[in-house]
């Protein structure tokens, strides 16, 4: 089910450079990590010090040491229409790689309310959390209207500071309609919603992003973040792109989520062209401090 290509060693990847359709290596698998589509002049180089392979048996939880699921149907502050399981058929390991699987089916949830769809939703909440650093994960990423997968994070402060003033950094979203175009963005107080601060990357020839896996990254430091796909950096934001009298609220702990929507304000709702089960595929999560 995973689809995945088969490569010599997980700790070394082939990214498809879209600009001049080039294929460059870069070498990921020592702990230091340094590309040059990342480098920053004199910066010292990004040393792993979190990750997640899912490498465990085929069929397994997530790792629980690991993560945590978000559970229930919410709506989730955008009229979504799935409820988020803590089961394997929603959110499993196979191949080497996470299986984030959204089904069509009527389940009734622990708010005793019966929906039509069902997903996952994964957290590192009060188990890994970060202020700074390279964030990466390789992703293939499914279709269709109503289709929304994401890779971001939440300030660890949302429980006493509420969204958004805890922030919100969105490393890769895709709404299903748009299938050759992700987004990263950030949100905060005076700049939530559709009022974030975003960029886009588009890959171009006729590709689209649900056909292989590709790597989106954040790197996040004091006052500035680039947004990268496959190595390749697409926008820079930094406190001045902010509103005026807006306030920068990306000094504190993060943490990660890997979450697979169905429906919402954004994407909109499945449609007779939609198709189901839909899955996002993750072969790693990975994250980077600077050198000392």
């Amino acid at each position: 089910m995973s689809e995945r290509s088969a490569r010599a060693n997980k700790d070394f990847f082939v990214l498809k450079w879209s600009f001049l359709g080039l294929l460059i290596v870069l070498f990921a698998g020592s702990p230091a990590f340094d590309s040059s589509a990342a480098k920053v002049s004199n910066a010292k180089p990004w040393m792993r010090v979190w990750s997640d392979e899912f490498d465990g048996p085929n069929g397994a939880a997530v790792d629980s040491r690991k993560w945590s699921f978000d559970i229930g149907g919410k709506g989730w502050g955008n009229h979504e229409l799935e409820t988020y399981t803590t089961r394997t058929a929603n959110a499993h390991l196979e191949g080497g790689s996470l299986v984030i699987t959204a089904l069509k089916e009527s389940f009734k949830g622990h708010d005793n309310i019966s929906r039509n769809f069902t997903s996952a939703r994964i957290l590192t909440k009060n188990k890994f959390t970060q202020t700074y650093g390279r964030f990466e994960a390789r992703i293939k990423i499914p279709y269709g209207q109503g289709i929304w997968p994401a890779f971001w994070m939440l300030g660890d402060n949302i429980d006493v500071a509420g969204w958004p003033t805890c922030g919100e950094i969105d490393i890769m979203e895709n709404i299903g309609k748009e299938p050759s175009i992700v987004h990263g963005t950030f949100h905060g107080p005076g700049y939530s919603g559709a009022g974030g601060i975003s960029g886009a990357y588009a890959l171009t020839g006729g590709q689209n992003f649900s056909d292989d896996f590709h790597v989106f990254s954040l790197e996040w430091e004091p006052n500035v973040m680039r947004f990268y796909v496959d190595g390749v950096l697409y926008k820079t934001r930094k406190p001045a792109d902010l509103p005026a009298g807006a306030v920068w609220v990306f000094d504190h702990p993060f943490f990660i989520i890997l979450n697979l929507a169905v429906g919402g304000d954004w994407p909109g709702n499945p449609d007779t062209t939609s198709v189901f089960p839909q899955q996002m595929l993750v072969d790693y999560v990975r994250v980077y401090q600077r050198g000392k």
